[in-house]
């Protein structure tokens, strides 16, 4: 597809690693002719020079011949503009980075009218997930599929843990639970496992189960914690602003702490609910008094990853179950996630799984439309959701049957309310969601599966 992408920032750049990896021909903008040059440099991209709303630069990019246009430049209205513009001009679809939660609420009217067909908030796409991993803490890590029916969890097995040594297949019948361990990242290596798989101490493991036998697992092998009662944030951006908001609407006591006092002001009258504090949150005298060690979970989400990583190490060594921090530099983000930080999120990374389920779905329109993706495993696995649909070519059939991809497995099959792990005589059905794992392979269509 012919892809136009304006504003090359940290989640511009996301995008651009993703979408060449992908096979999409990418033209990018930006205001800063040196940024042009790095991307040009690093990435097999046309690049150019220029304003993004400027008629000239745009039909200079082609986005008379665009599948889909993007605009991720730091200011939400020119992100709009961009778009309407980009629009006019022939891009068939758009995609808008906006921030701003006036915008946000306004999300209907900007795609209906204005023909934005997807609005990004990195902010708010970051505290609902940063959120679901504090209600559910078990994990260090959770994704949904299906409308919340099945689960996709990331957890790290430590020395004690049961599972280590022990093989796939032998986990329902030991732990009597229907999961599926489908992915296993282990010293550098990436691995789909069979059934005769070993799981050794160290492992990060990314389990699918519905969220019943998710929880049920989670006790069965010592891992499961409590749903958080109190947390303290250090940052107020707007991350904590949407993270705040959703802890209190869960009942969860909510502290912030926020180095400006203009922005505590600001969060403070907009939060009535959450006990704000002016004071900087990487002071360990200060965080004692605010009660850290009593909390359930941490989250450092101020503007320098440095400080999130330092102060979420030392939250950690003092015991608080639930650690969480933001890292937006690529270059921090492996070595971040080595530490011994319960979750690391980024912000672009996130943004980026949503860009590229709207592409997928686009680029295969009549087929078995990609629903939700998500990539794991430092980017080298996708777990993709797919609707079966009366087209596809092996309904009826048993896996065993079908000659399925290499380093790919079907993680869970949704068929009505009920969710199915399946075996080798199971097969997929008219109208089942299908969710599927898959290293290094691009699936755009649930037929992709096969060689």
């Amino acid at each position: 597809m012919n892809i136009v992408i304006a504003g090359i920032g940290k989640m511009g750049l996301t995008l651009v690693d993703h979408l060449v990896k992908e096979g999409h021909n990418i033209t990018c903008i930006d205001i800063d002719p040196k940024v042009v040059d790095n991307v040009v440099n690093v990435y097999d991209v046309f690049g150019i020079g220029g304003n993004g709303v400027s008629c000239n630069i745009l039909k200079e990019a082609g986005i008379e011949k665009a599948q889909i246009f993007i605009s991720t430049t730091h200011s939400d209205e020119l992100n709009i503009l961009n778009c309407m513009i980009a629009k006019k001009m022939g891009a068939i679809n758009t995609i808008a980075r906006v921030r701003n939660p006036e915008y946000a609420m306004q999300s209907s009217f900007m795609r209906n009218e204005l023909g934005i067909g997807l609005m990004i908030n990195p902010e708010l796409e970051t505290a609902n997930e940063i959120s679901r991993i504090i209600r559910t803490p078990s994990a260090a890590k959770i994704e949904t599929f299906g409308k919340g029916r099945v689960e996709l969890a990331e957890i790290k097995i430590e020395r004690s843990n049961p599972l280590v040594d022990k093989t796939l297949s032998s986990l329902s019948k030991t732990f009597g639970v229907r999961v599926l361990i489908c992915a296993v990242y282990r010293k550098d290596e990436v691995f789909i496992p069979t059934g005769d798989f070993i799981i050794r101490e160290g492992d990060i493991v990314h389990i699918t189960a519905s969220h019943c036998e998710m929880s049920a697992f989670f006790k069965a092998i010592g891992v499961y914690k409590q749903r958080a009662k109190c947390v303290i944030i250090v940052g107020g951006s707007r991350i904590a602003y949407y993270l705040a908001k959703q802890l209190v609407e869960s009942k969860i006591n909510v502290k912030l702490i926020e180095n400006s006092e203009l922005r505590s002001m600001e969060l403070d009258e907009v939060l009535p609910k959450v006990h704000v504090v002016c004071g900087d949150g990487t002071d360990q005298n200060l965080l004692i008094e605010e009660g850290l060690e009593e909390v359930d979970a941490f989250v450092a989400l101020t503007g320098i990853d440095e400080e999130n990583i330092i102060v979420s190490l030392y939250a950690k060594q003092i015991g608080i179950p639930t650690v969480i921090s933001k890292v937006h530099k690529t270059n921090l983000l492996d070595m971040a996630r080595t530490l011994n930080i319960d979750s690391v999120m980024s912000p672009s990374a996130i943004s980026a799984n949503y860009v590229l389920q709207y592409v997928r779905a686009k680029q295969n329109a009549q087929g078995h439309n990609v629903r939700t993706l998500y990539k794991i495993v430092n980017g080298e696995v996708e777990a993709v959701e797919f609707l079966a649909t009366d087209k596809c070519k092996f309904l009826g059939v048993s896996f065993k049957e079908l000659n399925l991809k290499r380093d790919l497995l079907i993680a869970s099959i949704i068929r009505g309310n009920k969710v199915i792990i399946p075996s080798g005589n199971d097969c997929i059905e008219q109208d089942d969601i299908v969710i599927v794992v898959a290293k290094n392979l691009i699936l755009n269509d649930l037929e992709d599966i096969l060689p």
